[in-house]
C-alpha cells in the first residue's frame, strides 16, 4: 500500500493477517531505503515492525497510550500515525525527530531519549486515568536493555504493589546498544526458553476442575501446584514475584501469537507483562548479523553492501583518542580500570576490553551504579576511568556530588559527546555538564583544543592524585594535528595564549577555539589586535592570567558550546565581581536558555548565533573608540 497516504492507524482494523504481513514487508523496505539516505536507528525499528502493527491493530491510539522506551524504536509508530511523508527530513534541522515528540503528533504521549523512564511515566498516566475514571489502556514498550535501569526496576516494584491495570510490553531482542549485561539479562534468557508457561498453568487448572468431588483436597491445593509448576518451568519467575501476570515468551514476528496474547492481556486485571521476542535488524542482513550494536544507530549507508557512507575525517575520533591513551597508560599502571554504562562501542573501549578484560566493566544502563562503583574503586587506591556521555552523566549527578566529590575521591570522568551532538536532538545535546559540575567543590574540569592536547590532558588526569577530575570531549573527530610520542602533564589550572593581542581578549576552549582564531584573524586585517586564550581548565580558572587581563582593562569575550547559565562565562563574571573589576566589558557567547533541537551541528550553531561572524560583531561592539582606565576598588 501507499505508506505516504496513511493518516492514522485505524485502517489496520480491517486488514487480514496476510495483508498485515505484506504491510510489514513494505514498512521494512521503506525504512531500509529512507534510512540509507538520512541515517537513524535502523536496527531497533526493523525489529519491532510486527509488534508495532499488532499494537495499533488491537488498541486505539491516542485514546490508548503507547509509551516507547527508549524511543529509538518508534519509527514504525510514526509511519502508522501519518508521518511517512516526513521521513526524508528524519533527524534533520526542523524535520522529523528520531524520538517520540509530543508536539509532533497526538499519538506521541511521552518524549523519550534516555532509557528506563517509560514505566514510571506509564504509572503516572494510569493513576491519572483511574482518578478521572476513564477507560483506556496504558502500554509502555520497554527493551530488555532499558529494563536494567534502576528507575525501571523501581517502577516495576511500585506497579506490582499497586496492582493497577497496565500492560507492559517487554521487547526482548537480547541486545540494546551493546550486548546486554547483568543478572536480569540472564533471567530473561531463561524465560525465552521456558515455553508456554501460561498455557501449561491454565491447562493444569482446567484438568483439576474436571476431577470429581473426591478430589476436593486436591482442588484446594491447586494454587500451590500451579505455583510449583512455575518454578519448574521458569527459573526465577521474576515478574510474577513482582506482582505481574506474566505472558510469554511470544514470537514478536508472528501475528497470530501477538494477537492472541495482546487480547489476553487486554482482558486481564492488574499489571500484565507481555514478554515479546524480536530480532533486531530483521529483514536487512547487515543489521540482523550485528552483534555489537554497530547497526543500532547509523549514518547513511549503501543498501546493497551495508557499507557506511561517512564524511572524510581529518583527525581520529575524540573517543578513540581518549580511550587509546587510557589503554596506553594502563600498560604502565595496573590500577587503571575502565567503566562504562552500556557504551563500550560509542566510547571506543573495545581495544581496552580486549587487552584488559579483567579491568573493563560495562555495567549496563546504570549510570548511577557506574559512578558510585568508580568511587568505590578509588577508595582502594585504584585509578577508575568512567567513560560516560555528557547527557547520561546528568543521571548520576547525585553520585558525583556525594560519592565522588564529597569524599574527594580520585576518579577520572571522561565526558564523551560534550557539546552539541546534532541529529539526536534535545535529549542528547551535551550542553549542561559545565553548569552542573563547575559548582561542585573539589572538581577539576578540562577540555582540550585538539587531540594532541587531549592525550596530554588524559595523562594529566590519570597522574592526578588530589581528587575528582573530568575531561570533556566532543562527538566526532579531531582536527588532524601531529601527535606527540611522549605524554606530558599539564599544570592544573594553567591556560595558554594562542594568539597575542591588545585590543580585546577571547577566552574559550575545545571546539570553539577554531571560531575564535578565525574571528581574531579577520579582525587583524581590520587593524584590531585580538588575544585568543585557550582556557583549557574550565575549573580551576587561571587566576594569575585573569588578573593580568583584567588589569589591562580590555574587553573580554567568552565562548562556550554549553549553556550560558552557570557556565564558563558565568565564572568569569563571578571572578570580576569577587575581585572588584568594575568597568571591564564582558560579553558571553554560548547556548541560550532553551533546549536545542535536532539538526546538523553547523546549522544549530548558526541558529543560536555561535558563528565567526557573530564573534566579530560582538568584539567590534565591545571595543570602544577611546581607551578606558581600569577601575578596581
Amino acid at each position: 500500500m501507499d505508506l505516504l497516504s496513511i493518516k492514522d492507524p485505524s485502517f489496520l482494523k480491517k486488514l487480514s493477517i496476510n495483508e498485515l504481513e505484506k504491510l510489514s514487508a513494505e514498512v521494512r523496505q521503506f525504512l531500509i531505503e529512507k534510512l540509507s539516505e538520512t541515517g537513524g536507528h535502523i536496527g531497533p525499528n526493523l525489529g519491532v515492525v510486527e509488534l508495532t502493527i499488532a499494537l495499533h491493530k488491537v488498541f486505539d491510539s491516542p485514546k490508548d497510550k503507547f509509551i516507547w522506551d527508549v524511543g529509538h524504536q518508534s519509527y514504525v509508530h510514526k509511519i502508522l500515525t501519518g508521518r511517512a511523508s516526513e521521513f526524508d527530513t528524519l533527524r534533520q534541522y526542523k524535520g522529523l525527530s528520531g524520538f517520540p515528540k509530543r508536539d509532533e503528533s497526538v499519538h506521541d504521549v511521552w518524549e523519550t531519549g534516555h532509557s528506563s523512564t517509560s514505566l514510571s511515566a506509564a504509572m503516572g498516566m494510569v493513576i491519572a486515568r483511574d482518578l478521572k475514571k476513564t477507560k483506556d489502556h496504558v502500554i509502555p514498550i520497554i527493551g530488555d536493555g532499558a529494563l536494567t535501569g534502576g528507575m525501571a526496576l523501581e517502577a516495576l516494584n511500585h506497579i506490582g504493589h499497586e496492582q493497577k491495570d497496565i500492560i507492559v510490553v517487554l521487547n526482548d531482542n537480547e541486545m540494546s546498544i551493546a550486548p546486554n549485561v547483568g543478572a536480569l539479562h540472564n533471567v530473561l534468557g531463561r524465560l525465552r526458553t521456558a515455553g508456554k508457561y501460561q498455557w501449561a498453568k491454565d491447562e493444569l487448572e482446567y484438568l483439576l476442575k474436571k476431577i470429581p468431588a473426591v478430589g476436593g483436597k486436591l482442588a484446594s491445593t491447586a494454587e500451590r501446584v500451579k505455583d510449583s509448576l512455575k518454578y519448574l518451568l521458569v527459573s526465577g519467575v521474576f515478574f510474577e514475584e513482582m506482582g505481574f501476570t506474566y505472558l510469554g515468551p511470544v514470537d514478536g514476528h508472528n501475528y497470530d501469537a501477538l494477537f492472541e496474547n495482546l487480547q489476553y492481556a487486554k482482558k486481564t486485571s492488574g499489571p500484565v507483562l507481555l514478554h515479546v521476542i524480536t530480532k533486531k535488524g530483521k529483514g536487512y542482513k547487515p543489521a540482523e548479523t550485528d552483534t555489537i550494536g554497530t547497526w543500532h544507530g547509523t549514518g547513511p549507508y549503501k543498501i546493497e553492501t551495508g557499507d557506511f557512507v561517512k564524511p572524510k575525517a581529518i583527525g581520529p575520533a575524540w573517543s578513540k583518542v581518549v580511550s587509546e591513551t587510557v589503554r596506553k597508560l594502563a600498560r604502565e599502571d595496573d590500577r587503571i580500570v575502565a567503566i562504562t554504562p552500556a557504551m563500550p562501542v560509542g566510547s571506543k573501549l573495545e581495544g581496552f576490553a580486549e587487552e584488559f578484560p579483567d579491568r573493563m566493566f560495562d555495567v549496563g544502563i546504570a549510570e548511577q551504579h557506574a559512578t558510585t562503583m568508580a568511587a568505590g574503586l578509588a577508595t582502594q587506591n585504584m585509578k577508575p576511568f568512567l567513560a560516560i556521555y555528557s547527557t547520561f552523566l546528568q543521571r548520576s549527578y547525585d553520585q558525583v556530588v556525594h560519592d565522588i566529590c564529597r569524599q574527594n575521591l580520585n576518579v577520572f570522568i571522561g565526558i564523551d559527546r560534550a557539546g552539541l551532538v546534532g541529529a539526536d536532538g534535545e535529549t542528547h545535546q551535551g550542553v549542561f555538564d559545565i553548569a552542573f559540575l563547575r559548582h561542585i567543590p573539589k572538581m577539576v574540569l578540562m577540555m582540550a583544543k585538539d587531540e594532541n592536547e587531549g592525550q596530554h590532558l588524559v595523562n594529566t588526569a590519570l597522574k592526578y592524585n588530589d581528587g575528582p577530575i573530568a575531561l570533556r570531549y566532543a562527538r566526532g573527530n579531531g582536527i588532524g594535528v601531529k601527535m606527540d610520542e611522549e605524554l606530558k602533564e599539564i599544570p592544573i589550572g594553567s591556560w595558554e595564549v594562542l594568539k597575542e593581542g591588545s585590543h580585546a581578549v577571547i577566552l574559550t576552549f575545545g571546539t570553539t577555539i577554531e571560531m575564535a582564531m578565525e574571528a581574531a584573524n579577520q579582525l587583524a586585517v581590520q587593524g584590531k589586535s585580538i588575544r585568543v586564550v585557550n582556557a583549557r581548565f574550565i575549573k580551576p580558572l587561571d587566576v594569575d592570567m585573569l588578573h593580568h587581563i583584567f588589569a589591562e582593562g580590555v574587553p573580554i569575550l567568552t565562548i562556550e558550546e554549553a549553556v550560558l547559565q552557570g557556565g564558563f562565562g558565568s565564572s568569569i563574571l563571578e571572578f570580576a565581581q569577587e575581585n572588584n573589576y568594575l568597568n571591564t566589558p564582558i560579553s558571553r557567547i554560548g547556548i541560550p536558555d532553551e533546549f536545542i533541537e535536532h539538526g546538523s551541528v553547523t546549522k544549530l550553531l548558526e541558529e543560536i548565533g555561535m558563528t565567526t561572524e557573530n564573534v566579530v560583531a560582538q568584539l567590534k561592539a565591545m571595543m570602544p573608540g577611546k581607551e578606558k582606565k581600569v577601575l578596581r576598588s
